[in-house]
């Protein structure tokens, strides 16, 4: 989808680890997943408003 291969994600996931240690990725990941699914239904709304606004600007 983006291009990535195997080795690509494997050092990610060591840069990560480096990072952020293990203890705390697990809680680091979840977080991020709860935030891409707010944007996510954030943005399903977003369309119609901003279509809303611009024809009332004119």
């Amino acid at each position: 989808m983006f291009g990535i291969g195997t080795q690509e994600l494997i050092i990610l996931a060591v840069i990560l680890v480096v990072l952020f240690g293990g203890a705390r990725l697990p809680s680091l990941m979840r977080n991020m997943g709860r935030s891409i699914n707010e944007f996510k239904a954030g943005m399903k709304d977003k369309p119609n408003e901003a279509i809303e606004d611009s024809g009332e600007s004119e």
